[in-house]
């Protein structure tokens, strides 16, 4: 079947829904739109058998929706209707809700219903819910629909239901005085993505993000009680919470105290570090990254808000990695990522921010180099790359370092740099993902028109190892079975000394500084040439004034 996709942007749902149609045999294209013209010209272009909206803001004109039969996916349950669907669930504490895919007739939410999924709800963000269970459960539901749409005299059910209305500031607002932490935690995780929560600090107004419980500090309501790794330690009523990012209200997301320094904020407050094997209990706390042991197995953690690792970030994780690789209790580690991202490279709002953005790009690529290169020539340990979540441009080579790369089995890789302004990128990927998928696959990898790769597509290449596990529980199960059974083989000193003799051999056919050096003599033009599209192109992701390119990796 002919499908188009109108979509306001590419996001991981519409990415994982284009996956699943194609892997069907479906002929899929993609539109980002923002106006009724938009759509009728994208329709007129295609004349799509079907039109399915993954994530559409806008509302779809008479024009189409009377002459193309229209699906749209609404994050709510049937009946449940309005734009701030997922942000009342969590706000009014909903143990389950849904996903609904319905014919668009001219009213939002309110059409015929073609198939949806339910889902129980966890304690965690809105935008993580989406990543997953959303996501999941929507795509399940467009299978369905495309399928029952294909059958002869098929018709939606018309379900009544209730407008719920948008969910304002008013709503959102935290009052410090009065609201202990489980109330400033739903409310943040109720706006978390977008639209955050408004609030005045000084006499500057930022959206909040980015929530974490903190079990032991304390102050009174209000104060900022501590800062680590960016993120600042508020006290509430009968606690405390650390709010890791912070957006004015015509900016971008920055870590909090950059964004409070960039504001002319200055934080009075101890920095408050943590060790990175501390053993702390779960919603304790706010740490990106953690190292633990298990049964000869060492972990590493590194969940970095939206996937991207800034200059200082990199660093961080490269002295952790470097640790983990010190233990003589161990044989494997496992690089676990974060919950909803593994990595997506280098961080372009941090790099937006500052001072020198071509300065700060160039000390940020180097950075996760260093990373990169500490885990390929690691010779004591078999690694293991575990993807519980997507990975997009240089996260996906960091994640091809390991001897071993699995992920969970609806993960989306977009394996490529150029379309930001034709940035070359480098984390050694020119040696690390012909390594796996030979020159012509890498090749077509990383350029026009930038598709994203499904994890069947990636087993079949060579680019992934194995996919397994729907959800992240099941997958990190599987994942410490497989490194235990790797960790207690007793050919684990044999399996190592293989990797060290076919280092070897690729270290004499051409070194590893070598690629390093082009790749970045590469990127180097990029950063500090005449031509500016690199810059032009991460100003508009950053500042979202429409993608650099059609297929765009979520952040």
């Amino acid at each position: 079947m002919r499908i188009l996709f109108l979509v306001s942007a590419h996001n991981s749902l519409s990415q994982r829904a284009w996956i699943a149609l194609a892997e069907l045999g479906h002929d899929v294209e993609v539109e980002v739109v923002d106006s009724g013209a938009a759509m009728e010209a994208a329709v007129a272009t295609h004349r799509p058998e079907l039109v399915v909206c993954p994530m559409l803001k806008k509302l779809i004109p008479e024009s189409v929706w009377l002459a193309h039969r229209c699906l749209v996916v609404h994050p709510g349950p049937p009946g449940d209707r309005g734009p701030s669907s997922l942000d009342w669930a969590i706000e009014l504490g909903a143990g389950e809700w849904g996903v609904t895919v319905l014919e668009a007739d001219g009213q939002f939410d309110a059409g015929a219903v073609w198939a949806n999924r339910t889902f129980a709800m966890r304690p965690a963000g809105k935008s993580s819910l989406y990543r997953h269970e959303v996501r999941r459960a929507a795509v399940e539901a467009i299978v369905e629909a495309v399928e029952g749409i294909a059958e002869p005299g098929a018709a939606g059910v018309r379900v009544a239901g209730d407008d719920r209305p948008l969910m304002t500031q008013n709503v959102r607002a935290i009052d410090w005085s009065g609201d202990g932490t489980d109330a400033v935690v739903r409310k943040l995780r109720a706006a978390e993505g977008h639209p955050g929560v408004l609030e005045r600090i000084g006499a500057t107004e930022f959206h909040l993000f980015g929530v974490h419980r903190e079990r032991e500090l304390g102050g009174a309501p209000g104060e900022i009680v501590a800062t680590r790794d960016g993120a600042i330690c508020r006290a509430t009523t009968d606690g405390a919470v650390w709010i890791t990012h912070l957006k004015r209200p015509d900016g971008y997301k920055l870590p909090t105290t950059r964004a409070l320094a960039l504001a002319g904020i200055e934080v009075q407050a101890p920095d408050v570090p943590v060790a990175v094997d501390a053993a702390l209990p779960d919603e304790h706390g706010f740490r990106e990254i953690a190292y633990e042991e298990h049964a000869g197995v060492g972990y590493l953690r590194f969940d970095f808000y939206n996937g991207a690792m800034s200059t200082e970030q990199c660093r961080r994780l490269r002295d952790a990695y470097v640790l983990a690789r010190t233990r003589c209790e161990t044989k494997v580690i496992v690089l676990m990522g974060g919950a909803d991202f593994f990595s997506n490279g280098i961080h372009l709002n941090v790099i937006e921010a500052a001072d020198d953005p071509a300065v700060e790009s160039w000390l940020n690529l180097q950075a996760i180099d260093d990373v990169v290169r500490e885990i390929v020539e690691t010779d004591s340990h078999l690694v293991i790359s575990a993807l519980t979540g997507d990975a997009a441009a240089g996260g996906v080579p960091f994640a091809l370092a390991a001897d071993r790369v699995v992920a969970r089995e609806d993960v989306v890789l977009n394996p490529y740099y150029r379309h930001m302004g034709g940035l070359f990128g480098s984390e050694y990927w020119t040696y690390l993902l012909p390594r796996r998928v030979g020159a012509d696959v890498a090749e077509r990898l990383t350029s026009a028109p930038f598709t994203p790769v499904g994890t069947r597509e990636a087993v079949e290449l060579g680019l992934l190892d194995a996919a397994f596990g729907a959800a992240a529980d099941d997958f990190a199960a599987a994942v410490r079975d497989l490194a235990e059974r790797i960790a207690h083989d007793p050919r684990i000193e044999d399996r190592l000394a293989d990797k060290r003799r076919i280092r070897a051999r690729d270290e004499q056919l051409k070194p590893l500084r070598a690629y390093r050096n082009e790749e970045l003599a590469r990127s180097y033009r990029c950063f500090f040439g005449q031509d500016r599209s690199y810059h032009e192109a991460r100003h508009r992701f950053v500042h979202k004034l429409g993608a650099p390119c059609g297929m765009l990796a979520a952040a």
